[in-house]
């Protein structure tokens, strides 16, 4: 049942402050266009501002200084952020812990946290660790050696392979496979042969991995994935690559192997990172851009090969008069052909 709320208390909860009745009571969210008398809504684009003297909503959480229309208000300074907590608060309830269900196969030399849920179909290799409250549903895999921290939730037919580790508050969702064998193989004549991934994978605390993943194990030591990073649906990190802090990494990512990412990066969808290259912190690359060189700090680059994005902008904006510019100089050449020859006759 979702929990009614009066707007004191939900302003107390988000550190914010109320304009209007602090006593009105929500119970829940909807957005500004069909939020009825029941609920709370919000303005996190300036862009929709117009919509809030027409919402039906019992309030709006907005900016401090955006216009109210005579709305009950709740100001904040992260709009958005206080949407994603009020739709925890309403709508996410703690995991109640069922303990190993019937048909969840586990090994030997296991150990097991308190309050765990291990589903049916799931299955648990020897000598792994599983911390406390942490979720494992039907139909994953946790090889041998494997370490799963607190708090961690494993989604269905999600895969961790031998002797990863998996810090607190994870989330792996459906799919997903930490640990497989990087691509490696040396050249032996016209065939290859395969060069064993001894290494592991390791996830720090707070770390999120989209559907259908995939992380390769290190050929020798680790590919590591450090706190608070989250990874899209369809990201592929190849063998070796440290990734920093806090990065977001869009759908159909690709790193290649041995690259070294900062904190705080953003690489959006369908960017490809060649190998054995460095990105420094708070860099943005924008979608489908290619990465062929290490890309200094603090900087924004889009296209392919990759260049500030400033640069580019100015680079598009000539791509659509193309047919026109080389029009013009077929033009200039041929009279240039003309006035030489005039020239050479005289």
């Amino acid at each position: 049942m979702i929990p009614t709320r009066t707007l004191k208390e939900l302003a107390e909860y988000l550190g914010g402050r109320v304009i209007g009745d602090e006593n009105v009571s929500v119970n829940g969210l909807a957005p500004l266009e069909s939020a009825g008398s029941d609920k709370i809504t919000f303005l996190a684009n300036p862009k929709y501002a117009a919509k809030v003297a027409e919402t039906g909503a019992a309030a709006v959480l907005m900016a401090p200084g955006a216009e109210s229309h005579g709305r009950n208000v709740i100001e904040v300074a992260n709009p958005y952020l206080g949407f994603a907590k009020l739709l925890t608060l309403f709508y996410t309830t703690p995991h109640p812990p069922l303990g190993v269900l019937p048909e969840a196969n586990v090994g030997t030399e296991v150990t097991l946290g308190e309050d765990i849920t291990l589903y049916p179909g799931a299955c648990i290799g020897n000598n792994v660790t599983i911390g406390d409250r942490s979720v494992i549903h039907s139909g994953a895999v946790i090889y041998e050696g494997s370490v799963i921290g607190d708090d961690c939730l494993i989604h269905a037919n999600a895969v961790v392979r031998e002797r990863c580790r998996v810090g607190n508050r994870c989330i792996i969702q459906p799919g997903a496979v930490i640990g497989s064998d990087g691509f490696g193989y040396a050249p032996d004549g016209r065939a290859y042969y395969r060069i064993p991934q001894i290494g592991i994978v390791v996830l720090e605390d707070d770390v999120e991995i989209g559907a259908n993943c995939t992380i390769d194990r290190a050929a020798l030591e680790v590919t590591l994935i450090k706190r608070g990073t989250k990874l899209d649906n369809l990201v592929q990190i190849a063998h070796n690559c440290h990734i920093g802090e806090d990065c977001m990494i869009v759908s159909q990512v690709g790193i290649s192997g041995s690259v070294k990412i900062g904190n705080h990066v953003t690489l959006a969808g369908q960017v490809g990172v060649a190998g054995h290259l460095t990105i420094g912190d708070n860099v943005i690359v924008g979608a489908q851009g290619g990465v062929p060189s290490s890309l200094p700090a603090d900087a924004v680059y889009s296209g392919s090969p990759t260049m500030p994005h400033k640069e580019w902008l100015r680079a598009m904006a000539v791509v659509p008069r193309l047919p026109e510019l080389k029009k013009n100089i077929s033009s200039l050449e041929k009279r240039i052909a003309e006035l030489e020859a005039a020239i050479i006759r005289k």
